[in-house]
Parts: C-alpha cells; sequence; structure tokens
C-alpha cells in the first residue's frame, strides 16, 4: 500500500493503480493535540482505505504542510498558502498522471479546500482522472461535529495516537458555532477567537469514539476512491 515501500517494476505497465495522497497541515491544535493531527489523520485514513481497495490502490507520502494562515499567530504553525498548495496539487496529479489511473487526495485539513477545488478542477480540465476526499463525517454517521481541537479530533487522536495527547492540558475552546465565528476567523485569524486555540469541547472524547470515527471515514473514503 506504501507507495515509498514499492519498486519501480512493481507499478510498471498499462495504468491502473488508484494513488491516495494524504493532505494535511502542520499547525497549532489547542494545548493538548500535536501539531501534525491533521495529517495523521488523512495519512490513517488513505492507509485504511487502501487496504480494504486492494493492491492496486498505494498511499503517497503525505503533504504535511497545508494552507494554514488562520493558525499563524500560533507557535509551531508552519503554512505554505493556497496557491503554492495549489501548485503542489496540480505538479504531483501531473507527474503521477504518467503511470497512474486515478489520484485521490485525501484532505485533513479545512483551509486547505480552496486548494484542492482549484487543484483537482485543473487537473480534470487536463484529461486526468483526479478527485478529492475530505475527512469530515458523514452527516449520517451519528456524531456530533466541532470545528477545531475539540472532542472530534481529540477522539480521533486517541485511538490513532494516544501517546500524543496531552489529556490533563485539554480545556474547551470557543464553543460558539463555527458559522458565527468565520467572520472574525477570516479576519484576524483563530487567536482572535480562541485564546487556547481551541473551537469547540475535547470533554468527553474517547479512544472507542475514535475507532467508530475513524471506521466511518475510512469507509466513506473507500467509497469515494472505488
Amino acid at each position: 500500500m506504501n507507495l515509498g515501500g514499492h519498486t519501480w517494476p512493481e507499478l510498471d505497465g498499462p495504468p491502473r493503480a488508484t494513488l491516495l495522497v494524504p493532505v494535511g497541515s502542520t499547525e497549532q491544535h489547542g494545548p493538548h493535540l500535536p501539531l501534525d493531527t491533521d495529517t495523521r489523520v488523512a495519512e490513517a485514513v488513505a492507509l485504511a482505505a487502501a487496504a480494504r481497495l486492494g493492491p492496486d490502490v498505494v498511499v503517497a507520502p503525505a503533504v504535511s504542510f497545508g494552507a494554514a494562515g488562520e493558525h499563524e499567530a500560533f507557535p509551531g504553525t508552519v503554512s505554505i498558502g493556497q496557491e503554492a498548495l495549489r501548485l503542489v496539487l496540480v505538479e504531483l496529479g501531473r507527474s503521477a498522471g504518467h503511470w497512474v489511473r486515478r489520484v485521490v487526495f485525501v484532505n485533513g485539513h479545512g483551509g486547505n479546500v480552496e486548494a484542492l477545488r482549484d487543484a483537482v478542477e485543473l487537473l480534470r480540465a487536463e484529461g486526468r482522472d483526479a478527485r478529492w476526499f475530505g475527512c469530515a463525517l458523514p452527516p449520517d454517521a451519528g456524531f456530533a461535529s466541532d470545528g477545531h481541537a475539540g472532542r472530534t479530533e481529540t477522539s480521533l487522536m486517541l485511538a490513532l495516537a494516544p501517546e500524543t495527547v496531552r489529556l490533563d492540558r485539554a480545556a474547551a475552546g470557543n464553543t460558539v458555532p463555527l458559522r458565527e465565528l468565520l467572520p472574525a476567523m477570516r479576519a484576524a485569524g483563530v487567536r482572535a477567537v480562541s485564546e487556547n486555540g481551541v473551537l469547540g469541547d475535547p470533554a468527553g472524547a474517547s479512544a472507542a469514539e475514535g475507532q467508530r470515527m475513524l471506521a466511518a471515514l475510512v469507509e466513506a473514503c473507500a467509497h469515494f476512491a472505488s
């Protein structure tokens, strides 16, 4: 499944493979979650979806820097911006297009959406089979979704990498609905609306809930990529 572990003859021949490309971010996730949370989630979903889909699906190394300018007031955040990310995704799609049948970007960070939409639109206009999947819980999955570093992401990380979660530092941030916070966030970033960087409340998060969330994401991604 892991592209980096293959040799080129294993991928030679008429294009038949589907390449899943995890796209994440390196950004603050409150005082209790690691900076690579979005990348870890995207990688985990891509790898598990590939395992379900079979040997003709491979997973590329993750794009671990995204468009995260809204978090730059917090130390540790590294953003490459929309235009640079768009260019990276387009060039990845063009290059992989020489030997794959389809490229699917598996996205773990909401700030990447604009670049993903533009990149996929251009790749498809050039005749390539490109698409993107967002790691957002399906509305009918029965989970309450929150904005950033709240219960959803904390549960997912407790399932994926519990050793990275500092539960003793977990605290609620701004719990106002995200749609109401967007104007202020777009104008001045996340820190303008949440001093600790959390949008939501991690209270109640658990590894068991995270496993159920992950299973729902993997099922949706596998269906989308097939």
